[in-house]
Order: C-alpha cells, then structure tokens, then sequence
C-alpha cells in the first residue's frame, strides 16, 4: 500500500480534486447547509461563508499529508462543485479504507455519485494498493444504498441502533469489496 494523497481523478462527467477556497459559495449553496443532506452522512450544516471557509481550511491544510484523501466533486458542464467525496478512514496497517461522500440534492439519481464512488474504488485499488474498501449508510437513506450496491460492494452486517436520528434509533449498514472482488468485475 503506497499513500500518495488526494490526486485529480477524471470521470467522463466530473472532475473529482482537492478542494481550494473559490469552492465555499458552491458548497453553502449547494449542500453544506442543506440539513436533509448533511445529516445523511452525520455531518453538522454550516450556514455562512465564514464557517465554510474554516471548514476548507482544514481540509487544505490535510492536504500537506500522504494519507489524506479528499475530493471536491465538480461537474464538468456547470463547473460547479456539487458534492465531496472521501476516504475518511485509511488503516495503513491492513491495508483498506472506508468511503463517504455526498452530493447536492439537485444532482442525485443521476448516476454521478455511482461514478464518483466507482472512480475512487479504482483509484483506491490500482494506485493506492489497497485490499478492502468498505463503506456503509442509514438504514433510512435509500439513494445511498442504490449507489452501493450499483457500485458492487457486497453486504457485511448492520450495527443496530447505531445512530439516533430525529427521535429514534436507526442501523448503520455496512458493505465492503475486496481486490479480488474489484478485479471480477472488471472482467466482466
């Protein structure tokens, strides 16, 4: 496994890179003040530029290290940054990672968060090395489960009760692929 950090990926309509300031007003705009989306992903909203810009900050200043992997997904015909995408979790150790990733409300059931997630599985796989990627939702968030399974992962378990949301308790569902897996499906 060879961490080399947060690389530009091309997709046949986004452009998936590392975030700079010039993406704040696209992002409060578009989805991290949005609660319906933010929470999806137990996330906190961020209602000014000021926090956005704080919020960007960090994620710049990750940058500076090899096992940071965080993307700003831009769609390549408005130009706009419409969602993140990231390796949240890298255990170098055991060699895999584990997936978030979110996208405007506007530009779901497209298919572009499935290619988002199916650009990074390969990214993950034939350049970083790695040997599992997981990823998991809310029971409750239906558009996440079709990228997922659209994405190929394979179904692990479910961590009952694992959040409390809006008054009461949901699972946490997890997936997983593995190499060998990835590599089966490219064949296809």
């Amino acid at each position: 496994m060879e961490n080399i950090g947060t690389q530009t990926i091309n997709t046949e309509r986004l452009m998936l890179r590392k975030f700079d300031f010039a993406d704040a007003l696209d992002m409060l705009d578009l989805w991290v003040s949005k609660p319906e989306i933010q929470h999806m992903y137990s996330e906190p909203t961020y209602n000014t530029i000021d926090e956005v810009n704080k919020l960007l900050e960090k994620y710049i200043q990750n940058y500076a290290n090899n096992d940071y992997y965080r993307w700003a997904i831009v769609d390549n015909d408005s130009k706009r940054c419409i969602g993140q995408i990231a390796f949240y979790l890298v255990n170098t150790n055991n060699h895999f990672a584990e997936i978030e990733y979110c996208i405007a409300s506007e530009y779901q059931n497209k298919g572009l968060m499935t290619e988002a997630v199916k650009a990074l599985i390969g990214f993950g796989f034939e350049i970083i090395g790695l040997h599992k990627i997981q990823i998991s939702t809310k029971e409750i968030n239906a558009p996440s489960k079709r990228v997922i399974e659209k994405s190929g992962f394979t179904y692990e378990g479910t961590l009952r009760d694992y959040f409390y949301y809006e008054g009461k308790y949901i699972d946490r569902l997890y997936y997983s692929m593995l190499i060998s897996e990835y590599e089966n499906l490219r064949r296809r």
